[in-house]
């Protein structure tokens, strides 16, 4: 899988995504998700790994990005990150998106390319934008229990905010538990000081398009 031709700086923040090849899934069932969530923390790290060594004691040492968010859907993924040391991103989405498309095939017996290309990448360089990311990315699981929430005016808003953060595939479940593995907050402003302003922010987006 080829590097990307685009240079991350360091001490910046960028929202990462790519999503399956033809749209397709590329997480099947929880023992995906879970795969992947498990690449996402054992990849950060300035160490060479190989899979088959890594065990429950695996130490990471030093880590080559920061995570603050992100969220895991069926045919694709969101992840806000910053930069931490040179080509530390690229370096991350390598071994993140090799190995994940490597166990993929493997387990389900196909061959080619399982992802829309090289993973793409949004330079947050804007305050008001970098915030609002984490209400973008954790709201995407409201879109599996009702697709077209935004032009729905009769969406259960209470609803969608209980989904969203019981949702096992984003980053909600470490804030909610306070719990950080992937995560790694403390490296990106402190938009939300307790998690009832993460929840009120999340709300007020939701009751947004709903008065749109």
């Amino acid at each position: 899988m080829a590097l990307r031709k685009q240079s991350f700086a360091v001490d910046e923040y960028y929202h990462l995504y790519n999503r399956g090849t033809e749209k397709r899934l590329i997480f099947l069932d929880k023992n995906d998700y879970d795969y992947f969530l498990f690449l996402m923390y054992i990849c950060n790290t300035v160490k060479s790994i190989k899979l088959r060594d890594i065990g429950k004691t695996f130490d990471r040492e030093e880590t080559i990005i920061d995570i603050g968010a992100y969220c895991l859907m069926p045919n694709h993924f969101h992840v806000l990150v910053r930069e931490k040391v040179k080509n530390g991103i690229s370096k991350y989405m390598l071994k993140l998106m090799t190995g994940y498309s490597m166990y993929f095939n493997k387990k389900y017996k196909r061959t080619g390319k399982l992802y829309e290309g090289v993973f793409k990448s949004i330079h947050a360089n804007k305050d008001t934008y970098l915030k609002y990311l984490y209400s973008y990315i954790h709201l995407n699981p409201a879109k599996l229990i009702d697709k077209n929430w935004k032009e729905n005016k009769s969406r259960n808003t209470k609803n969608l905010l209980k989904y969203v953060f019981t949702y096992p595939y984003s980053s909600t479940k470490e804030y909610v538990e306070e719990k950080f593995k992937i995560l790694n907050p403390v490296r990106f402003p402190s938009y939300f000081k307790k998690l009832i302003d993460h929840q009120n922010e999340l709300f007020e987006w939701l009751s947004f398009f709903n008065s749109s």
